[in-house]
């Protein structure tokens, strides 16, 4: 005769759903057995207890602002709302868990030139509403000297100064007086140099490096060699 002997196990998918799973399983029991109590003097003093061990498994919060409040506004959330306890805080309000933020529009500007980038046109908007003519010829002369230090960046073999003086006016809609507009001298050649040097900077730096790597690990084994001697 063979007994047969039938084990049943419980596995977490055969168990209701976590609630926050952060508190784990056995929170959430005590939380369900405190709403089966029948007394609120018993609820509140069982609660309390729930709150203090909920604290200790989360010491993160510590540094939340309401610390306290976030943990009563847990239990109530563990519970379904459907505990009743005199919480030292206002309820938290069931529809108030899940809102969704408000939608952030992605900016749709569509730039002109793109080697200037949006902030020129900005910044030409802002000088054609400036009143006072000195202020206003001043802030001309910038925009140009920053969209030539711009144009350099995106092309480093050639810079004219016809074309900055052009874009300038075409982006500004012919509104801006760019007759005493006067653009520093750029060397592209030395900027270019500039950064072929940081580009071989970085690339001496990484030959270094590599070379004391394989220079400190030579060391080591020679050290394992004299040891084994």
């Amino acid at each position: 005769m063979n007994n047969t002997n039938t084990e049943v196990f419980d596995y977490n998918t055969s168990r209701k759903k976590l609630i926050l799973a952060e508190y784990g399983r056995n929170v959430q029991n005590m939380v369900e057995y405190i709403c089966t109590l029948p007394t609120k003097e018993e609820r509140n003093k069982y609660a309390q207890v729930v709150i203090d061990m909920m604290g200790f498994l989360n010491p993160h919060l510590r540094d939340v602002p309401d610390f306290k409040h976030k943990l009563w506004d847990h239990l109530h959330i563990i519970s379904g709302f459907q505990i009743d306890v005199d919480s030292p805080y206002p309820i938290l309000a069931k529809e108030n868990i899940n809102i969704k933020p408000e939608r952030l529009e992605y900016p749709q500007s569509r730039i002109k030139y793109k080697h200037y980038g949006h902030t020129i046109e900005m910044m030409i908007k802002k000088a054609k509403e400036v009143t006072d003519p000195e202020k206003k010829q001043h802030m001309v002369n910038s925009i140009a000297n920053f969209m030539k230090m711009a144009y350099v960046l995106w092309n480093k073999d050639y810079v004219n100064d016809e074309q900055i003086l052009s874009d300038l006016a075409d982006l500004s809609n012919r509104e801006l007086d760019l007759s005493n507009v006067v653009l520093q001298k750029i060397d592209t050649k030395q900027t270019s140099s500039q950064n072929s040097s940081n580009g071989g900077s970085r690339n001496n730096q990484k030959s270094n490096n590599n070379r004391n790597f394989k220079q400190n690990n030579q060391n080591g084994k020679n050290r394992q060699k004299n040891k084994r001697n």
